[in-house]
């Protein structure tokens, strides 16, 4: 299997294009040895986890209801108004830290918020995941919340404003996935009734389908 490490010009794109490209993407989790995780071992000795990208949410610019620069530039979000290719994390509810990454060009705020992904890709059942079949996302094989994403991961507010590659132990991998259209869906992003009827529905979410 082909690896390929996402570069940042991958995430300076409009974040609309960079979400929907995600799917499919793999974000890789890096540990020192032992690393009080089950996982591979990858380069050095270290413990790698992959997960494959399955849903994900975009929060574009400064007019988005829903999204946290649109009350201007504060120090909590700052890191959005940066160029992309850097992560933004922050605590929701007190308990759940969201991982996200900042899309786009510097001083447009835009940022994509990592919903849902599979565990232990490509070995779903026996599928063969790398050639695009349906049927590759599972119930009981998806980390189905951005909670429960960056727990598994063990990912806290120490990775806001690093790089995504291998400096930060957190990155995106191309593992050649090609993901059909008719598996992609959108639909409102989940949470934001507060951003009024027009951006509270807007299709800003996409996910794969299991068919």
């Amino acid at each position: 299997m082909k690896r390929k490490i996402l570069p940042q010009k991958f995430f300076t794109r409009p974040a609309l294009q960079v979400a929907r490209d995600l799917l499919g993407k793999f974000l890789i989790r890096e540990f020192p040895s032992p690393g009080g995780v089950d996982a591979p071992r990858g380069r050095g000795g270290l413990k790698q986890i992959a997960l494959m990208i399955t849903e994900v949410e975009a929060y574009d610019g400064p007019r988005d209801k829903a999204s946290h620069a649109s009350r201007g530039e504060t120090r909590r979000n700052a890191i959005m108004f940066g160029a992309g290719g850097y992560f933004y994390v922050y605590l929701c509810y007190g308990m759940y830290e969201m991982l996200n990454i900042v899309t786009g060009a510097k001083d447009y705020p835009a940022a994509i918020l990592l919903r849902s992904a599979i565990i232990n890709f490509p070995l779903i059942r026996g599928v063969d995941c790398r050639r695009g079949r349906t049927g590759c996302v599972t119930d009981n094989m998806v980390l189905d919340g951005p909670g429960k994403l960056t727990r598994f991961l063990k990912i806290d507010h120490s990775f806001n404003k690093k790089p995504a590659d291998k400096s930060t132990s957190l990155w995106f991998e191309d593992r050649g996935v090609k993901i059909p259209d008719k598996m992609i869906r959108r639909a409102p992003r989940i949470g934001v009734a507060y951003a009024g009827p027009i951006w509270s529905k807007k299709k800003y979410r996409f996910f794969l389908t299991k068919t």
